[in-house]
């Protein structure tokens, strides 16, 4: 099941928790994000920070006060140990800017999404064969004004309605970042609301947790996508450990790389285009070995995966390139459905 975007964004996490995840060890005891994240250090006054439910934020300056946040009344911050809020009453804007897609929506504090909108780079991820950083951020740029705009209309409100921003500050590819983060920070700036730089991969880890609310800590937790595989144990929020990460590729990856092998139509994504072309193969005629099969541990390798498909489409003298697979000749087309099966298995 495909995770909405609105779920993805709008999760809050503590800024001490802001950190790449770290083998073996808790969120919070790695280094920190890399400068360009830094970009997203929110005013002196508001540190965002999680409550134990994930679909919430509340905000902090290290002292026992009330916090006025538009829309939500009055926050009372009573401390490390223990936080209340008007959570239902919270209007949070998210934005996304990480890759390739510009996305915004409007949650409210209990989890309930009320807009979304995405605007792909499809067309670029065929033009340069993936995803060209400064193409791409040229793109967000184009864009990011109208996603926003539209999430709030489709929304029922306005930026006047908004309770916080949330945005995500990384991984990411630091020019696509620098575009969510400029556009909240001018939202926060311009309406002084306060402001929330998201983790990433946090934000997956999460988003179960809005999807069931009955979901509780702790909880395993498989985060797949083109530029991370990650096996973690999720013992509270900002608190997690690492179990297993790729040692080289991330599946996302050997996915796209494969379909471009086989020169197929990328404007869905690589994986919706080898699944689709793997339904007319046969998935046992090429055996490709299962990565780190015969590792005693949980981590994950892609790159001689990757390899043994392209020495089997060398093996094949399959002819790929700018022919249309529907033009393509019948063999060259089992062969490369064959391939497709056989490494979705």
């Amino acid at each position: 099941m495909e995770i909405p975007h609105a779920l993805r964004l709008l999760l809050p996490c503590p800024r001490w928790a802001l950190r790449p995840l770290c083998r073996a060890a808790p969120l919070s005891t790695s280094v920190a994000l890399s400068s360009s994240a830094a970009l997203a250090s929110p005013p002196a006054f508001f540190r965002a920070a999680s409550c134990n439910f994930c679909s919430g934020v509340l905000f902090r300056d290290g002292s026992n006060r009330s916090v006025k946040v538009r829309g939500g009344g009055a926050m009372n911050v009573v401390g490390e140990a223990g936080v209340t809020q008007r959570r239902e009453k919270l209007l949070m804007l998210g934005i996304e800017s990480s890759c390739d897609d510009t996305a915004a929506a409007v949650v409210t504090g209990d989890g309930k999404i009320l807009s979304e909108v995405v605007s792909s780079q499809a067309d670029l991820l065929v033009q340069y064969g993936g995803v060209v950083p400064k193409m791409a951020q040229e793109r967000h740029q184009q864009v990011i004004d109208k996603v926003v705009s539209q999430a709030l209309f489709k929304a029922g409100i306005s930026e006047l309605d908004i309770s916080a921003v949330a945005v995500t500050i990384g991984p990411g590819l630091s020019l696509c970042l620098q575009v969510g983060v400029k556009k909240a920070r001018m939202i926060s700036r311009m309406h002084r609301l306060p402001w929330i730089g998201v983790h990433h991969m946090e934000a997956h880890a999460l988003v179960a947790r809005l999807i069931d609310k009955e979901l509780d800590f702790p909880f395993l937790v498989l985060l797949i996508s083109g530029g991370h595989n990650l096996l973690l144990l999720a013992q509270n929020v900002g608190q997690y450990i690492q179990l297993g990460t790729t040692v080289d590729d991330a599946i996302g990856e050997a996915f796209d790389k494969t379909a471009r092998m086989l020169g197929l139509d990328l404007k869905k994504g690589g994986g919706p285009a080898l699944e689709e072309l793997a339904l007319e193969g046969d998935p046992y005629s090429v055996n490709f070995s299962v990565p780190m099969r015969n590792h005693r541990d949980c981590n994950f390798s892609y790159a001689g995966l990757k390899t043994q498909v392209q020495l089997a489409v060398e093996s094949r003298n399959i002819k790929v390139g700018k022919m249309p697979l529907l033009t393509a000749e019948v063999d060259d087309h089992q062969a490369w459905a064959d391939i497709a099966a056989s490494f979705q298995v």
